[in-house]
Parts: structure tokens; sequence; C-alpha cells
């Protein structure tokens, strides 16, 4: 068999490569002046040994270190848990990144220069001039005492039809989540849960908020109101169930409160140019083709955004560990000093839970080809791009640069795409090579499948196929232009396969630090 047609190198100094499909013993592959006889069953997507690798040497991919062997590798063996670990559990740091490193990561990914005549989508434009991609109405819960009131609510205006009368609306969404009470007032948890709540009753794709509270919780309603500090064109309702009498009156009493806001959300869409957007990026589900083609492909995506004046959030703060040198090299030395600092926060943090860094691939990231957490991150950073690294923030803090930021979230895709969302983004890309469901109203959620395989195993659910990379019929810059003008259309108002299911209700997750009382 040919070896270009068995597996892929990623870089001409990787003693692996990738099962481009399932390879049996005693496989014979030639090419390109050598031969590799397939030793072990290597499937689709996993590592194979070109070359044999001795005991304790670094194993590299991208031209980058993924790990440390922890026995010898013949050339043809399978690649993986049973003889590779990660570089950070053998106590050993990662090398700074060579410039033959650098330019693999980036190859492809270089975004257009910037031009007056930008592109545009068809935003809503709100009246102190920010921009959102979707129209809502929003019910937040204080607590979660009253979340069931909030979804009863939400639901009289789910059935076909409700909002016929309302075409500038696209729905009118439960914000609930399982905290508000139980902890301390002066604590993280709670001021985490604040800002994250802030954050989606301030953000653009939300044009009236109704808060619910039970009553005695800690994160009361009047409080927790006047803290948003909306802008005035926003509507702010307030109800509390012991107050208002019960769970049943105050459901009465949201329908009728939305009922009247309605008519006052609806808004008219208009051309905007695309540095209006805020582009949250997320992984889940990553396999080992995460890092050649969905990856990549958003990243080239990503060039063009930054390039025109938007903005990418880039997060998952576990799932860059072991290639924050990708970012830090291109950064100030305030904000590669300020990067590191929360990445040194979450060593220290896993380490008091008893937990290693390397724990976070999954057991399907594993299942899928990523064996370490130096692996799985040196294809997750792929999806910020190539350009400069301008700002870091907290969880769910208000994003305020344009270009490529970082935020501090968890590797865990609800968590994280709240507090990515909280910070103002107004769409979602959300690579996965196993497969995902995800959807986070009010922002839209877009799904890129790293394989055709993949993309047509879960059409109802993926909305752009990234393996045609790995098929050989475009290139990651050229999908990557592709994916920018879906972006925009979906920005427009066309609606994503979530959208389509109606998910994205029960995705509302904030980060939940602190003791809980």
């Amino acid at each position: 068999m040919d070896l270009a047609e068995a597996v892929l190198q990623l870089h001409p100094s990787d003693p692996v490569a990738l099962a481009r499909r399932e390879l049996e013993p005693g496989t014979e592959l030639e090419g390109h002046g050598r031969g590799v006889t397939v030793r072990d069953t290597v499937p689709h997507g996993h590592k194979l040994a070109l070359t044999d690798i001795a005991e304790g040497e670094q194993v590299h991919k991208y031209g980058q270190p993924i790990g440390v062997a922890t026995q010898a590798i013949a050339a043809g063996e399978h690649v993986h848990e049973h003889n590779l670990s990660s570089l950070s559990r053998e106590g050993l740091p990662v090398p700074a990144q060579s410039e033959e490193g650098v330019a693999a990561q980036r190859t492809g990914r270089r975004g257009p220069a910037p031009s007056p005549d930008a592109p545009t989508f068809d935003g809503i434009v709100r009246p102190d001039g920010r921009v959102g991609t979707r129209n809502y109405v929003a019910l937040v819960s204080s607590v979660n005492c009253s979340a069931t009131v909030v979804k009863r609510i939400a639901a009289a205006f789910s059935a076909p039809g409700a909002l016929d009368e309302h075409p500038g609306v696209d729905g009118v969404i439960a914000v609930t989540h399982g905290s508000g009470c139980g902890l301390s007032r002066d604590g993280e948890g709670f001021e985490i849960l604040r800002r994250t709540l802030t954050g989606y009753a301030r953000h653009p794709n939300v044009a009236a908020v109704v808060v619910v509270g039970l009553g005695c919780e800690v994160n009361q309603v009047s409080a927790l109101a006047d803290s948003f500090e909306l802008p005035d064109a926003t509507p702010l309702r307030r109800l509390v169930i012991q107050e208002l009498g019960g769970s049943v009156a105050t459901v009465r009493r949201g329908v009728e409160l939305v009922n009247e806001l309605l008519p006052e959300a609806a808004v008219p869409r208009q051309p905007v140019p695309v540095s209006k957007l805020t582009l949250g990026l997320n992984c889940g589900g990553s396999d080992g083709w995460s890092g050649v083609t969905a990856n990549p492909v958003l990243g080239a995506a990503v060039d063009r955004l930054v390039s025109f004046g938007g903005t990418a959030i880039l997060g998952e703060t576990p799932e860059i560990h072991g290639a924050e040198h990708l970012l830090t090299s291109r950064a100030s030395p305030e904000v590669a000093r300020a990067l590191m600092e929360r990445i040194e926060w979450w060593e220290r943090y896993t380490a008091a839970e008893e937990g290693h860094m390397d724990n976070n691939p999954s057991p399907g990231n594993r299942a899928g080809g990523v064996t370490t957490i130096e692996e799985k991150s040196l294809g997750a950073v792929a999806k910020g791009g190539s350009s400069t690294l301008w700002a870091v923030y907290k969880y769910a803090e208000p994003v305020t640069a344009s270009g490529l930021v970082f935020m501090d979230t968890p590797g865990y895709d609800p968590v994280s795409v709240t507090g990515i969302v909280a910070g103002g983004a107004n769409l979602v890309c959300f690579t996965t090579g196993r497969g995902s469901v995800f959807g986070c109203k009010p922002a839209p959620s877009v799904k890129l499948a790293t394989t055709t395989q993949l993309y047509e195993r879960m059409p109802d659910d993926m909305d752009f196929n990234a393996g045609t990379v790995l098929d050989g019929d475009t290139t990651v810059d050229e999908l990557g232009g592709v994916l920018f003008d879906e972006l925009r259309a979906v920005a427009s108002g066309r609606q994503t396969k979530s959208e389509e299911l109606g998910f994205g209700d029960e995705e509302f997750r904030p980060w939940q630090l602190g003791a809980v009382m």
C-alpha cells in the first residue's frame, strides 16, 4: 500500500503519522524512499510509528513534542496510551517552540490584508451601538429555586406559531442554573455567577430581560437586576415568587410581561461590517484529526475576521496546556504573563483536587487518537489562527478588545461556552471529531466536523464539513474562506442545525467555584 495514501505525516521531522484508515498488522507501506510494516492494529486517526523510537525519547507531532515514549517503540507500531506519556506526567517542561514548528502550525492560515471595503452581515443594531446576530427575550432565574417557573413562562412561547405576530423576535429563552444560594455573598463563586448572568442580560442578542427569583435566596433579584446596569433601551422586569403568591401566579404574570415586551423587542436587520462580529471558539469531542482539519480551518476563518477588525475569543485553558508557547510567542510580555498566570492557577487548582492536567483528554478523545494533553492542546490552539493575541480575560468578563483574545474557561464545553457568550460572543464555532449536538442560546452554534465520515454520519447536527481537507478536495486556507462566508450567513439570520432542532436551552452552565454551604 502506498505510504502517502495510508498515513499523513504532519511535519517532516515527526516520527509518527496519522492513519487515514484502519491499518491491519502485516500491511506493508511503501513510498518516498521508505518502507514500514504495520505491526499491530492502528485505528483511523491514530498514530503509527514511522521510525524506531527509544524509551524516554520525546515524540513529536506537528513538529512539536506531544509526549515521551514510556518504552521502546518499533517502526510500524501503534503509538498511544500504552507506550506514550504526557510530558507533564514525566515532569518535563515543554520546550520553547522552534521557528520551524511555529511555521508548521501557521501554514495556510494567514488572513487577507485589511480593506476599507470590509464584508458585511445583516445584524440587529441596538440603540447603544451593540450588534446582535439573534433577537431574544431572556428570562433569567436568580436562583435554581425559580428555574422551573422560568421554564414554564418560556414554554408558553415555544409552540409553533406562538411568535408569528412578532417576526423580528427569534424566541423567548430560559436562562436557568443550579446555583444562586448556599454560597458566600463575598466569595468568588458568587462573583462569577453575577458576572455570568450580567453578561447574558447585557448580551447584544437579547432585546429585553425578565428576572425571576424565589425571594429568600442569597442572589436577591433586586440587587442582581441593579447590577446588570442595562442600557436604557433594554427593558427590564422583575418577579419574586414569594411576593406574587406562588408559582402559578408568577407564571401567569411572567407570560403577561413577555407579551408586553415582545412588540418592543422586534427589530429589523440591517447591513453592518463584520468588525461587529465577536466569534466564540470551542472544541468538543476532539479526535486525532481535530488539529489537522476543523481547527486549522476555523483558524483560517478567524484570521480573516480579525483582519477586518472583528473579534475572536479562544478559551478552554486546560486545553492549551503544553501549547501555550504558540500563543505567548505572538503576544506582548504583559499579555503573555497574564496567560501564564492563568495556566499556573490551573496547575495549582488541579493539584489541589488531586487531579492532573493530562486527565483532560476524555475517553472519547483518546478513542479518537488523542493520547496526551500536549497533543490535544497543539490541535486546539489552531482554532485561534495566527494573528496577535491582544488580551486575556477572566471567566465571563466583558470582552472589549478587538482581534484575537483569550478567556480563562474550563475545558468542559457548556461551562466554557457559557463564559465566552457572557463575554459578548454573538456567534460560536464548535469543532468536533467524535460528534456533538451542542447549542447555546442566545448565540447560534456552528458545528464543524473534522471528517467527511462524521459529517455524513450525523447530518442532522453537523453544519460544516472540514473533512474535505483530508479528502484532498481543498486546502485549509480555501476552506477557511468558505467558512468565513458561512459564518456571515449565519450571523445574518440563517439557522444552524442546533437552532432548527430547538437545542440550546439547557447549555447555560456558569462555572461554579467556592464552597456550597
